[in-house]
């Protein structure tokens, strides 16, 4: 069996060497957006071969798609028009409603297994590809029902490889839980991160540091962020070209999330305002229940 990755940097190319170290495929065969990605692929030995789309898609049985979701729906349609009846396509985007709406008319539908394998780092590109990037990790597999059966096994096949915990759930069913469990971390990162920049630029302003001042304190700043602060801020140093796009095409179920952790913000500030010691207390302890769930 052949697999053609279409996008290979920290999504495919960890996929590439997982399947590869598991002897899923005679043959990867990379779909790379620029050159310079595609032979660092090459270089990095994440796949067999590079090809181009046309190529890619009249050698592969399973074609899988971990380019931008900006660019998905596009990719998608264009496989779909040209895959034969033996052949499966998936895709690893973080948002499915708007993907399967796009293309559910289509007459190779039942060929196309929407899947969201929630695993990743901050790093990007060819050199982010590591081993057992999903292992232990949860995949969504998206309204199988519309599927056929071969295609959904091939699917959970490959995911198996990979270690990952299969589960099944309605398109804009897993759009909300995505916004909740993963969409809404990245931003609050993304914001805190930003928050963070433009206080210590602020104080520079008003300080008027010269150039030495400024340097050690900027080593006073690294020196007080502990792990805590690492943590909170490490998903600000993700991508914005694929971060962005995901966020505008889960827009609705991101904007409700957002408008509660929005009034759950202005309550905490006011409880401190106000020196609500023991209202304060009460809503960190109430928040600590997610100990039940991340065990």
């Amino acid at each position: 069996m052949k697999v053609a990755i279409f996008g290979i940097g920290l999504i495919g190319g960890s996929t590439a060497i997982d399947l590869r170290a598991a002897n899923f495929c005679s043959e990867i065969i990379g779909v790379g957006r620029t050159q310079k990605n595609n032979e660092l692929a090459l270089h990095l030995g994440l796949v067999d071969k590079i090809a181009t789309k046309e190529e890619a898609i009249a050698q592969a049985d399973l074609i899988v798609l971990t380019v931008p979701v900006n660019n998905l729906i596009e990719e998608l349609k264009y496989v779909l028009d040209y895959i034969q009846p033996h052949q499966v396509v998936t895709d690893m985007g973080s948002t499915k409603g708007g993907i399967i709406d796009a293309i559910k008319n289509h007459p190779n539908r039942q060929q196309y297994v929407a899947s969201h394998p929630m695993a990743g780092t901050e790093n990007s590109g060819p050199s982010a590809a590591i081993p057992n990037l999903f292992n232990g990790k949860v995949c969504i597999i998206c309204d199988k029902e519309n599927s056929n059966i071969a295609a959904v096994k091939l699917v959970e096949e490959m995911y198996n490889v990979l270690g990952m915990r299969l589960k099944y759930m309605e398109a804009h069913k897993h759009d909300v839980h995505a916004a909740y469990i993963s969409h809404i971390s990245h931003i609050s990162s993304f914001v805190l991160a930003a928050t963070v920049l433009e206080k210590e630029k602020d104080g520079e302003v008003k300080k008027n540091l010269d150039l030495l001042e400024k340097e050690k304190d900027e080593e006073a700043i690294l020196e007080m962020a502990g792990g805590g602060f690492e943590s909170t801020v490490r998903l600000a140093k993700s991508s914005p070209e694929m971060w962005a796009p995901i966020f505008q095409q889960n827009k609705n179920s991101l904007l409700e999330v957002m408008d509660t952790y929005i009034e759950k913000m202005y309550h905490f500030r006011n409880l401190i305002n106000k020196n609500k010691t023991e209202e304060l207390l009460a809503f960190m302890k109430e928040a600590n229940e997610i100990r039940k769930i991340l065990k």
